[in-house]
């Protein structure tokens, strides 16, 4: 098989939850767990960062990566989902992984991933521990795709954990409380290894306390401890909570890697040219200014929709679409009424009826009209904006990820 191919065999063969939803969700780590024994247990040979949490991991992930890169390491990277390439799961200092690396991989393996029924998430994480392994990367940033105490990527022993935040978000696999989520996400808390927490309150932070002292982990709450604010390359409004958070993390690791004070600020200015981040509060156009942003979930779209009401603009035009296992009341509460809707489905089986969107949207005085395609629909708001006015494209990001 070709590269296209093996990536068309890999998506369709092996459940993927990002388009597949919950039949692709698996509740332990035995895959996993034999995989990596597969393959010669390669997260035992890579020194790691282990980054959890409900919203900003892929921002803190990158931030974190283009620093260390700016400090001379050789940093490899895994997030989740991808906007347009497969590849862009894995990189080490900025580069995707070769086609023709996984092209082998997944041929050569093949025969144990279907024998053992691997999900595609448990199959790619494995390619990224021995392709890290193999390009023997100096650190390892490794994202957590849900959850964390049963997430494939939590058979690293890192050098430090991140937990960014917590909020609701997959509920119906890591509970219906934020305590209940706090504890999944507390799950990659390791023994002896310091943990930094980016956001918390009063419930989660009891969490937090009690598993850092069952595991005699160092605790540091980045949003109490952290009071520099560096510029970066990415302007969300919400990546002020990301940048403590790395900042926190870079403070830890300065006991065991060198990174100065420039090193940091160039690994914040330089995060898109360095790691090759796209889809956060991204301006696609300035006239009319045309902003993409992955958030998707109520507590993400909460603090984008702040800001998308901060933006000084005649007529605001809101691109948007969902997948279908979203609390629509929580997130269509939070839009605004004063905005031109174009609704659309983005093409994964997990998008929602277009006509479903609408129909819900108009109990909450969102009014617009319903289009084919997320690109018709963004053709179509350009065409209908002026210079003077504003376009947002979200609520999913494969939505974005069709625009850009």
């Amino acid at each position: 098989m070709n590269y296209q191919e093996t990536v068309n065999w890999m998506f369709a063969q092996l459940p993927m939850y990002q388009t597949q939803g919950a039949t692709a969700y698996k509740k332990d780590l035995t895959n996993t767990l034999l995989l990596a024994d597969y393959l010669g247990n390669p997260e035992r040979n890579l020194s790691c960062i282990h980054v959890a949490g409900t919203n900003g991991k892929g921002s803190t992930s990158h931030l974190l990566a283009s620093i260390l890169q700016e400090a001379g390491y050789t940093v490899g990277l895994y997030t989740s989902p991808h906007l347009k390439d497969f590849r862009e799961r894995i990189k080490i200092n900025g580069e995707m992984i070769s086609e023709v690396f996984v092209v082998s991989f997944m041929t050569q393996h093949r025969t144990f991933f279907e024998s053992h029924d691997l999900s595609f998430f448990e199959m790619t994480v494995g390619l990224a521990l021995d392709y890290f392994r193999k390009m023997k990367v100096d650190i390892a940033i490794m994202e957590v795709g849900m959850g964390g105490r049963l997430d494939s990527t939590n058979i690293v022993t890192p050098l430090i954990s991140v937990i960014t935040n917590i909020a609701f978000d997959h509920t119906a696999f890591l509970g219906n409380t934020l305590t209940l989520i706090a504890r999944e996400k507390a799950g990659i808390i390791k023994k002896k290894i310091p943990v930094v927490i980016g956001e918390y309150n009063p419930e989660t932070k009891m969490v937090f306390d009690a598993k850092a002292k069952e595991m005699q982990a160092g605790i540091f709450y980045a949003s109490d401890l952290i009071q520099e604010d560096y510029p970066s390359a990415l302007e969300g409004n919400y990546q002020q909570h990301n940048k403590k958070t790395v900042l926190q993390t870079i403070r830890v690791l300065q006991s065991k890697f060198k990174i100065t004070e420039k090193q940091i600020k160039d690994g914040f200015l330089n995060v898109i040219e360095n790691t090759g981040l796209h889809g956060r509060w991204q301006i696609l156009k300035t006239s009319p200014k045309v902003v993409a942003d992955t958030a998707h979930n109520a507590a993400g779209l909460a603090l984008v929709m702040q800001q998308v009401q901060e933006e000084k603009c005649d007529r605001l035009h809101i691109v948007l679409g969902v997948v279908n296992d979203k609390d629509l009341d929580e997130i269509l509460s939070l839009l605004p009424k004063n905005a031109i809707y174009y609704f659309c489905k983005p093409n994964i089986p997990r998008g929602l009826d277009v006509e479903i969107l609408k129909h819900k949207a108009s109990e909450f005085a969102l009014n617009g009209k319903v289009y084919n395609s997320v690109s018709v629909a963004y053709q179509e708001a350009l065409l209908h904006a002026e210079p003077t006015d504003f376009i947002y494209i979200g609520g999913s990001t494969f939505v974005v990820a069709e625009i850009l």
